[in-house]
């Protein structure tokens, strides 16, 4: 069958599932706003999910399959969200997996082959609860499934359990209220996250479904070395990273920034622990994580400067604005962006962010580990972060001691960037034996911000100046544009007279 061409879709699916003694359902249109159970019948559901022979897909709670039956027949691609919210991923039904759901899983299957693991039969008796105009609250079924191993010699095992999924656009408050009829029902939550995860540990005996990866860095306990917080840290974000792929395939809110964020991160880690990680190994993967964080933001930073100037110009009473102002924004933005996505796009898609990635996880499998690795956690994190820090500090004084301008603008912007550097030093060492590092990572957010908005100002002002010089030689008037620069000029004075009180206070309680 060749591969449809109908566009991928994407549906957000709130869902919680529960055990099932095939006993049936209570009356549920005793819950509050549910006036209708109507029945829909049964439907037969046929999937086989698909993962590479290491389940690295199901490691990390996403599921790919590809279902017959029903109303949605076709390719489904899940990725977790929260606690019962994913988001599902349709293509049409084809032989092959179609390309937009293949690219969106590279990050974690790179040269693996996927395979057919595990196949699903089941029975589907849906029921639609609807409110009293007949709008669609919420669907319940219950499902008689059938699940068989593909791989590794696995049993055949069934089960059966109840689903209810809120409907697009619902109230979730609605799955509070069917729940507590439920378990006043005796019926209660399911132990599985997924009929995925389930059927793997119940078709391979002695072998449990793969958990989803330890998202927040830190280590199980007190670490025993210097070594064991930092790699920590560095694998956290090397997670986020592949993580965050689909997302900035998808063109997710933040998701392109929060990968950008990750890149620093891991660069910044490898230069402020150089005692712990050798910086002879460290520093090409640090060169291809810069060159990562370069192509990601050949449209974010275009995109944020763009949006301090739009929202600059929406504060500004109307007899300021004179001539096409906004017009002549939106033109001078698209401009700059053009292909921006489509370049982010075929960089994912690329060789060397593979290998990148190939690195990062050899790296993390053989950490390259130097003396103080061995170290007592508490002395090593403590020495590092307090250097980063008074570095930061010093940075900030001796820039203010420059007369304005664009060599101070320039220190302030250096002093920003070391400020990052520390942040991201005090962030590793939190999971270390000490507690007082998270008020470290306090102080340089807030030194960083302020930093920030000097920074951002001086950006916008070049951006206006050019944009001013666009409109001077179409015709156009350019008092507006003046207007905007004076005031980012006086934002920036404002940040740069927070700066001394702030890195003061910040500097007693960082160095006492």
């Amino acid at each position: 069958m060749a591969e449809a061409k109908r566009k991928v879709e994407t549906k957000r699916e709130i869902e919680r599932k529960y055990e099932s003694d095939e006993s049936g359902l209570p009356d549920l249109t005793g819950v509050a706003g549910v006036a209708t159970v109507v029945d829909k019948g049964v439907a037969e559901l046929d999937a086989v999910y698909y993962d590479t022979p290491d389940e690295r897909l199901a490691a990390a709670a996403v599921t790919l399959r590809r279902r017959t039956g029903g109303d949605d027949a076709g390719w489904h691609l899940k990725f977790p969200v929260s606690v019962g919210v994913r988001d599902e991923i349709r293509a049409p039904l084809s032989d092959t997996l179609p390309r937009a759901l293949a690219r969106l899983v590279r990050s974690r299957v790179r040269e693996a082959e996927l395979v057919p693991l595990v196949r699903l039969r089941s029975s589907r008796d849906v029921r639609d609860l609807l409110d009293a105009d007949g709008v669609l609250l919420a669907e319940v079924s219950i499902d008689s499934v059938r699940a068989e191993r593909l791989t590794d010699g696995g049993r055949g095992v069934q089960w059966s359990e109840i689903e209810v999924e809120l409907a697009d656009g619902g109230d979730p408050a609605l799955l509070d209220k069917v729940d507590k009829k439920l378990r006043k029902a005796g019926i209660r939550p399911s132990a599985s996250s997924s009929k995925l995860a389930r059927a793997l540990r119940e078709t391979a005996p002695g072998r449990e479904a793969p958990e989803p990866p330890e998202r927040s860095g830190r280590t199980a306990g007190r670490p025993a070395t210097a070594a064991d917080p930092v790699l920590a840290y560095v694998r956290a974000q090397r997670d986020a990273i592949v993580a965050l792929d689909p997302a900035v395939r998808r063109d997710l809110p933040d998701s392109v920034h929060a990968m950008r964020v990750a890149t620093r991160r891991l660069r910044s880690s490898f230069r402020s622990y150089a005692k712990v990680l050798d910086r002879v190994v460290t520093d090409p993967v640090g060169a291809e994580l810069k060159w990562l964080a370069e192509e990601l933001g050949a449209g974010r930073d275009q995109e944020v400067l763009a949006e301090r100037l739009t929202a600059a110009l929406d504060d500004l009473p109307r007899p300021l604005l004179a001539g096409p102002v906004r017009t002549r924004l939106r033109t001078w933005s698209h401009a700059r962006r053009s292909g921006s996505r489509r370049r982010v796009l075929a960089v994912l898609d690329g060789e060397r962010y593979l290998a990148l990635l190939g690195a990062l996880d050899a790296l993390i499998d053989g950490p390259p580990l130097r003396g103080a690795a061995a170290g007592d956690p508490g002395k090593v994190l403590d020495g590092t972060v307090r250097r980063e820090v008074e570095r930061v500090f010093g940075l900030v004084r001796e820039a203010l001691d420059v007369p304005p301008g664009d060599d101070r603008d320039l220190a302030l912007h250096e002093a920003r960037k070391k400020a990052k550097r520390a942040r991201y030093a005090a962030e590793a060492a939190t999971a270390g034996p000490r507690d007082d590092f998270a008020e470290r990572v306090r102080d340089m957010k807030a030194l960083q911000s302020l930093l920030g908005e000097h920074q951002d100002s001086v950006m916008a002002r070049l951006a206006l100046r050019e944009v001013a010089a666009q409109a001077h030689a179409a015709g156009e008037s350019s008092f507006t544009y003046g207007v905007l620069y004076g005031r980012e000029e006086r934002r920036a004075a404002q940040a740069e007279a927070a700066l001394p009180e702030a890195y003061e206070t910040m500097s007693r309680a960082a160095l006492r």
